[in-house]
């Protein structure tokens, strides 16, 4: 996984992940750069980019359930979500359960709603 340069006049680029990685993630105040690792470890990666690019080794923070892309694939999408100060994660997670849980839907509960409020 390499971090390019945008814009510039002269262009860069930066190995972040010598194993590669999928669904990379900023952190929103970039300082931190976070992807899934082939051995499915959600990794981080501190950022000093004020006067020159500076990334650090990758830190493993947990190992997760997702499969992650491999062989150049394009995800669509990130199977996970970071806070804006990189301690809390939401990861979209693959149960084991091989029947689905029903799904309960409640048609016209505004009315029912009403009809508490009129004891």
């Amino acid at each position: 996984m390499y971090v390019r340069s945008f814009g510039e006049r002269e262009p860069g680029k930066w190995r972040i992940s010598v194993n590669g990685g999928s669904e990379p993630m900023w952190r929103r105040d970039g300082t931190e750069l976070f992807y899934l690792a082939a051995d499915r470890k959600l990794m981080a990666v501190s950022i000093d980019g004020e006067a020159a690019f500076k990334a650090g080794p990758p830190v493993v923070l947990f190992e997760t359930r997702q499969t992650p892309v491999s062989g150049g694939a394009f995800e669509a999408r990130n199977t996970y979500v970071v806070s804006s100060d990189g301690q809390q994660f939401l990861i979209d997670t693959p149960t084991d359960s091989k029947r689905a849980s029903p799904v309960t839907v409640v048609l016209n509960w505004q009315s029912a709603l009403g009809a508490r409020e009129r004891r």
